[in-house]
């Protein structure tokens, strides 16, 4: 027996990781190239290859759409119910507790009265963090419950959307929040008070198919997808191939079904203006 111990090929062993460099690369989800993680977030979170807009959270839109300190949440105790007892390989309940506590939040959703370069303003905005912002019936009556006080107040209101649609926990009573979010939306439009929707990556399914496509001006952030089924659903049923970018804001842009492209830099000072017209 050998007196040594010998040495693994340096051809067969797995390539070894500095611990300080974790976490500081990112893979691009639309160019796929490998960027620097600290140069992305300089980028208010876009890729300096591409120009994708990374997903943020709500408090960083917030930090770049609203004037610092003027942000206050309303209706922040409202929770989701299970009255359909859903049970899938986890109960319904479960699944809510366990997203409320990797949030915070209790639910999918955050509303509440801030400013745009000194103008009051009504937000709200999808947290796609919590169950991929799926829109449940919390999420519908604080939609509701948002334009509601604007009407009251006098006051525009800016929509955010990143979903991936209808809770499918909640069944029926998830696909009635599109009626419900659509007939508040006509609210704003009697009272002759701008909705503006900004929709940013991904937004699709019956969020798309409601108040998302509402607004009085449409936005959508650089290579948003934008839908309501995904494109390989589409491409499976119909047997046919896709064109190139298809549900990308850029081509929905070209077809006419949003009236803008806006950079999340320039965002903020595009909303001024806009509210400033309204």
């Amino acid at each position: 027996m050998a007196w040594f111990k010998k040495e693994k090929s340096s051809e067969s062993a797995p390539p070894r990781r500095s611990k300080s460099t974790e976490g500081m690369w990112l893979k691009c989800n639309h160019c796929r190239e490998i960027v620097y993680r600290k140069e992305v977030d300089r980028n208010n979170k876009v890729c300096p290859k591409c120009d994708y807009h990374f997903p943020i959270s709500v408090s960083e839109r917030l930090a770049i759409l609203s004037d610092l300190g003027t942000f206050k949440e309303w209706d922040t105790e409202l929770e989701p119910k299970d009255p359909l007892g859903f049970y899938d390989t986890k109960s319904y309940k479960d699944r809510v507790k366990a997203q409320q506590e990797k949030t915070g939040r209790k639910d999918a959703l955050v509303i509440g009265e801030g400013r745009i370069e000194g103008r009051r303003v009504i937000f709200c905005l999808f947290d796609f963090a919590f169950m991929g912002g799926s829109m449940g019936s919390v999420v519908g009556e604080k939609i509701c419950r948002a334009i509601d006080r604007a009407v009251e107040l006098r006051l525009p209101v800016v929509l955010v959307t990143a979903s991936g649609g209808a809770r499918m926990q909640e069944g029926i009573l998830s696909l009635m929040q599109m009626a419900k979010t659509s007939a508040a939306v006509a609210k704003l439009g009697e009272a002759k008070l701008p909705f503006i929707s900004i929709l940013a990556d991904p937004t699709f399914g019956g969020v798309t198919a409601s108040i998302a496509m509402l607004g009085d001006v449409i936005i959508a952030e650089p290579k948003a997808l934008i839908g309501f089924a995904g494109p390989r659903v589409i491409e499976q049923t119909i047997k046919q191939q896709l064109p190139d970018q298809f549900q990308r804001a850029e081509f929905l842009l070209e077809h006419g079904m949003i009236d803008m492209i806006v950079e999340r830099k320039q965002l903020k000072g595009t909303l001024s203006t806009l509210v400033n017209h309204f």
